[in-house]
């Protein structure tokens, strides 16, 4: 038996193996069967051991022994060929009365029988005459293959195993490709659950006797074999879940004469030890012939378990079909845990470890989960220490998997690893694992989570241990350093989130947090910060129930038990928070983070609870009063707003005490609106000093920030705030501190104004008023665009497009009294605000000016722009510009589509649900804008080429329902034509625009049928007659004249440049789509397949005469395309489990037209004749080439998973940027 490492460090000793039966063998393994002597009514005798399994070499040796005997594998196939009998199936068991194999299989197809009772009917028809009982098993399995074919007693008696399979393949004339077992959808799973349960009720009916008969299970196993080394992939995938299943039932009915074996053997050993007069001889006889019965059966089974093991597992543990692999390898885990004296060593688990480098990730998935099994047995571990060194690096590589599924079980692998192995993992290996509990993905994070409140929980003790510590203290010093220590001080949401199913006991720990936070010198000043953030965050989760933003849910909504849950801690956090909170806003009021945090801890309390008992009311005064000192302390933007935000809610009519919210609100307005009223006079006259002109810009940014919680109409700050901008635009004195909030001020004026008068019957003064207040306003900002000061640029150009946005057309439809307040940009704003778009949005000059360290703040201004190019799309999809203007924005959809992509996606999805015909001419018209100016500047090729990729990209947003957008893409089409043959102006070249046509072909493959004729002639209309032979015209001609598909579509000899049409043009190379020149060699039935010809055929999975093949002229490997991160050094491992080189290729050749009369003689056409028509069946060629050839994992130099921004890359931002 093979041990130690070297089965665990060379994956390619597989090759060592037989690949007789494998995917890269030539011939398909016969196994011999003899002829049967007439059945006596004695029990029959063990003498067919050898000649049915002739895949093993000892009968009593372990399923992981030495290699195979080949010789004995490759028995040349002997016996008269027949065809099959399409007869059905119930006429097979003509003569026997009992069950047939069409009542079997229908019971395991729908499941409405009793599968024991069906086991039953069949033992009894299998007593009576096993050959015929023998010969239902058959046909049920041939047609739970989905198989037509019949295996009459005439074949069975007279053919050999490979004979009888080669005449079922040339009968499975199956019009489709799918066979029970790839069934999507719930009957799938049915009958694959029925098909196991089958297998396991007929092997625990037979462990008492049948299955050491010497005939059924050898003959059924060989039949197996020989079917999972067909290579229709039914067959094989069938026959190979069968053959599992079965050696699954074989070990545990071996486990359990291995336990009556051992129970026997000791009582004889008792009974022998005894004295000779003491001693029973008739017991110890009877004794010693169970134990010889026992052996010899466990001899019976072990040579079941080899030939299975050998002929079926090590060939299709690696077999191209992932879902073979899968069956394998779950089976394999199954193996290991109820035998581990056969199966738990270094021979077997090799085929663990080298499946962890499979490219599928449910078959990795399934090994994990193998793996999972066996670490959780503690006996095991003993066994698995050299497999733990030799794998264990890439079990930590597997954590960043690309399959979040997989990358959950490996890390909760790792957990059971810590948990259960003496040798802990070190903690640069941990390493690998801490940063996941900030992954995106809820599961994994959680995974991680677990992982690290358990490494957390082991530190703790030790802590414990050496000072007097509580646990809980301790735990919360541990988590701050590690939140510290992590450096993702902005993701303490996602920390407790995935800390929040293993440690929510210790995170609903306010008294300990707050008891840390209000002790003197309890922490340092970074630990205080980092404790208040988690404090909140856990506040937060627990009031809220919700994963933070960006990470999924699985839940969407709450269960009943879970709403209790929440509003037992919203009343805890509230009765715990409202007599401390004053004391902590008292302790932090001056530190602006810190404060800014604990001001939104009432926002999750149950704010009833103020009006509930007298001894509390006293608290809402304490708070009030801190929000006031807090607002006149800081002028930071964080708090002011986290202040307002606080406000607004307190003031909310639907609490008792949002009278006294009101009343400290209106104090703390009146004292802000005399410290501005009072310095106001002095700015307007430019009198004021640098104190006073500090003082009245505090009290504008409180007033501004205010604004937002509260209608400040009746303070009358409009005015003021307007002739401030003013008198200052007119001095050219731009104080930025004084000016952006003055905007903000009376933006937030004219917002609430629009608030009022809908919600009342405002007079025609008070409308006329607004009206003259909304174009005063709308004139000094559109003044601030054209500012150097970027400040009160951006924030004049935001505040223009919010007020033209609340006063168009659209926003008073329902309220026609208010039509006066309509507010249309006029053309030199519109012109001022498309010139800000291109300067300022669609630029780089500011990030150049920006270096690699100020990460932050580049990405603070990429924020920015995406807001104010969001609020420019929202003027056009609300109609308050023309959607021409969005062709500014369109331009630039290629360029700038890592920044703005999803913007620019979004306005023309919506563009096209406004006017769709007006849309796709406003894509026609920004494509020739870009044509324009590209023959103002120079005639540049490159430029050309760029406006090709903007059409490609353009096109593929017109979607697949080409009916839908039929009329968009002619008017596009026919604009585009009249474009490039308009008449030139006054000196200008002719036909300038000519080259406009390769654009213009882009689009030609959403076009129908039906439209390319009309286009056609329209462009002959058009066109003079000595530019029908240009090489632009040719190229749109060919574009129209080809097939709607852009794959069949011819490219263009050559590209026009961007010239007269005397101009010699530039050729390009001739581009063909990969695979449109798939083999040809198997043409006349490749026409009756129903695989598309121009996909490259597939290769095949036989074993059957393979050939030496030229390799196949193939696309390269794409980088990522295999894994470059596994740790893996044995290159030859990576051809065990890929069908790379090993596979059979077909040689590509030319396509040409054939008429139907024309043949392609080929070898394989003389050798399987006209049933290689069923090639579909063979590999399942559609589905396979639709899915994706390789799944790869993640190359480590990339991560693996994300970590959700609490900047810019929201799951929501495209719903708050355009709500």
């Amino acid at each position: 038996m093979p041990t130690g490492s070297s089965d665990l460090d060379s994956p390619e000793e597989s090759e060592d193996f037989s690949d007789s039966g494998s995917d890269y063998e030539a011939t398909i393994k016969g196994l011999k069967r003899k002829k049967l002597a007439v059945p006596r009514p004695q029990p029959p005798k063990r003498l067919r051991r050898n000649a049915a399994l002739r895949v093993t070499s000892r009968p009593n040796s372990s399923p992981i022994p030495d290699p195979p005997d080949t010789s004995l594998q490759q028995q040349p196939s002997r016996g008269t060929p027949r065809q099959a009998s399409p007869r059905p199936v119930r006429r097979v068991n003509e003569g026997n009365q009992g069950i047939s194999a069409k009542d079997i299989y229908d019971a395991v197809h729908f499941g409405k029988s009793a599968m024991v009772t069906v086991v039953d009917e069949w033992l009894d028809s299998y007593k009576q005459s096993r050959e015929a009982g023998q010969l239902v098993l058959i046909n049920f399995i041939v047609q739970s293959c989905g198989c037509r074919g019949v295996v009459s007693r005439e074949m069975l008696d007279s053919m050999q195993n490979a004979e009888i399979i080669g005449t079922l393949t040339k009968e499975f004339n199956e019009d489709s490709v799918n066979y029970p077992l790839s069934t999507p959808g719930p009957q799938m799973r049915r009958f694959k659950a029925s098909l196991c349960e089958f297998a396991r009720v007929l092997v625990r009916s037979c462990q008492n006797s049948l299955i050491y008969d010497e005939y059924l299970f050898p003959s059924l196993l060989a039949l197996l074999t020989g079917l999972s080394d067909s290579q229709v992939r039914a067959f094989r995938h069938t026959s190979t879940l069968l053959a599992m299943k079965l050696m699954t039932g074989l070990v545990e009915v071996a486990g359990v004469v291995s336990t009556q074996l051992q129970t026997t053997q000791r009582q004889y050993d008792m009974e022998k030890s005894k004295k000779a007069h003491d001693r029973a001889s008739d017991r110890l006889e009877k004794l010693q012939a169970t134990v010889s019965e026992l052996r010899e059966n466990r001899e019976e089974l072990s040579s079941l378990m080899n030939a299975t093991f050998r002929g079926v597992f090590v060939h299709r543990f690696r077999d191209r079909v992932p879902e073979i692999r899968a069956e394998c390898i779950e089976a394999l885990g199954l193996w290991l845990k109820m035998d581990p004296e056969d199966f738990l060593n270094d021979g077997c688990l090799k085929y663990l470890g080298w499946t962890l480098h499979d490219k599928q990730s449910p078959v990795r998935l399934r090994c994990v989960r193998a793996l999972q099994g066996l670490y959780k047995e503690k006996e095991f571990i003993g066994r698995l220490e050299l497999f733990t060194s030799r794998f264990k690096e890439r079990i930590l590589s597997m954590v960043l998997d690309k399959d979040p599924d997989v990358a959950v079980e490996v890390v909760n692998l790792l957990l059971l690893i810590q948990q259960t192995t003496e040798e802990d993992l070190k903690e640069e290996e941990c390493g690998h694992i801490y940063p996941l509990v900030y992954a995106s993905h809820r599961g994994l994070a959680s995974a991680a989570g677990a992982f690290l409140y358990n490494k957390l929980k082991s530190v703790i003790t030790i802590d414990c241990q050496d000072t007097d510590k509580s646990n809980s203290v301790a735990f919360f010093q541990i988590l701050i350093s590690f939140f510290i220590q992590s450096e993702f001080h902005e993701h303490g949401a996602y920390l407790v989130d995935s800390l929040w199913s293993v440690a929510g006991t210790e995170l609903r720990d306010w008294a300990t947090m707050t008891a840390l936070l209000l002790q003197e010198a309890g922490l340092m000043y970074e630990e205080e910060g980092a404790l208040i953030e988690l404090m909140m965050c856990a506040i937060r989760q627990a009031a809220q129930a919700t994963p933070p933003v960006g990470r999924t849910q699985g839940k969407k909504t709450l269960g009943m038990k879970d709403k209790k849950i929440q509003e037992q801690d919203r009343r805890r956090i509230a009765t715990h928070f409202i007599p401390l909170l004053p004391q902590l806003l008292t302790k932090y009021s001056a530190d602006a983070a810190k404060v800014s945090l604990l001001l939104k801890a009432p926002l999750y309390f149950e704010l009833e609870m103020y009006s509930s008992a007298q001894w509390l009311e006293k608290h809402m005064d304490l708070l009030l009063s801190q929000i006031c000192g807090i607002v006149r302390k800081h002028t930071e933007v964080t708090v002011l707003e986290a202040c307002a935000r606080l406000f607004c809610t307190l003031c909310s009519e639907c609490y008792t005490f949002s009278s006294r919210a009101h009343l400290a609100f209106s104090q703390l307005l009146d004292g802000l609106a005399e410290c501005f009223s009072t310095y106001l006079s002095d700015l307007l006259q430019g009198t004021a000093d640098e104190d006073d002109t500090y003082s009245a810009a505090t009290a504008l940014k409180r007033i501004a920030a205010l604004s937002f919680a509260q209608d400040l109409r009746s303070w009358q700050l409009f005015d003021p705030c307007l002739q401030l901008v003013q008198s200052r635009m007119e001095s050219r004195e731009l104080d930025k501190e004084l000016l952006v909030p003055a905007l903000k001020c009376a933006a937030f004026q004219l917002m609430w104004a629009k608030v009022n008068v809908v919600n009342s019957k405002p007079t025609e003064a008070e409308l006329k008023r607004l009206k003259k207040e909304v174009r005063s306003f709308c004139r000094v900002c559109q003044t601030c665009l054209s500012l150097i000061q970027s400040e009160i640029r951006d924030q004049a150009f935001e505040l223009l497009c919010d007020l033209l946005l609340l006063y168009n057309e659209s926003s008073v439809r329902s309220h026609p009294d208010l039509q006066t307040l309509v507010h249309l940009p006029s053309d030199s704003l519109r012109s001022e605000l498309a010139a800000f778009l291109l300067d300022y949005i669609f630029t780089d000059t500011e990030d150049g000016e920006l270096g690699e360290s100020e990460e932050e703040m580049k990405i603070a201004l990429l924020q920015r722009k995406r807001n104010q190019l969001a609020g420019y799309c929202k003027l056009v999809i609300y109609g308050v510009l023309d959607l021409t203007a969005a062709t500014d924005v369109f331009k630039h959809y290629n360029k700038y589509f890592k920044d703005f992509g999803d913007i620019i996606k979004e306005t023309l999805s919506k563009s096209k649900l406004i006017n769709p015909v007006q849309s796709a001419r406003t894509v026609c018209l920004c494509l020739q804008q870009m044509f324009s100016e590209m023959l103002t500047e120079d005639h540049s090729q490159q430029n050309l080429a760029e406006i090709t990729d903007l059409a490609k990209r353009l096109a593929m947003s017109f979607g697949i329902d080409l009916h839908r957008v039929r009329k968009p893409l002619v008017a596009l089409h026919m604009d585009g034509i009249r474009f490039a043959f308009r008449e030139p102006q006054e000196g200008e070249e002719q036909h300038l625009n000519v080259a406009f046509l390769v654009v213009l072909s882009e689009f030609s493959f959403k076009l129908l049928q039906q439209d390319r004729a009309p286009l056609a002639e329209f462009l002959i209309s058009e066109c003079p007659g000595a530019a029908l032979f240009w090489p632009s015209v040719r190229m749109y001609q060919r574009s129209l004249e080809a097939r709607s598909s852009s794959k069949s579509k011819e490219q263009a000899e050559g590209v026009v440049a961007v010239s007269s049409h005397n101009t010699p043009v530039a050729k390009r190379k001739k581009t063909t789509a990969q695979g449109s020149a798939s083999s040809s060699v198997r043409g006349s039935w490749l026409d009756g397949s129903s695989i598309h010809s121009n996909l490259p055929t597939p290769a095949l999975t036989s074993t059957v005469q393979r050939r030496t093949a030229k390799p196949l002229a193939s696309r390269k490997p794409r980088a990522g395309e295999f894994d470059i991160g596994s740790g893996l050094t044995e290159l030859e491992s990576e051809d065990e489990f890929s069908s790379g080189p090993q596979m059979r290729k077909v040689k590509p050749t030319k396509r040409r037209h054939t008429s139907s009369g024309d043949t392609f003689p080929t070898l394989e056409q003389q050798d399987l004749s006209s049933h290689l028509t069923l090639l579909s069946l063979i590999e399942d060629a559609n589905s396979e080439r639709e899915d994706p050839e390789i799944e790869e994992y993640q190359s480590d130099s990339e991560s693996g998973y994300t970590l959700p921004s609490t900047r810019h890359t929201s799951a929501s931002v495209l719903d708050e940027l355009f709500d």
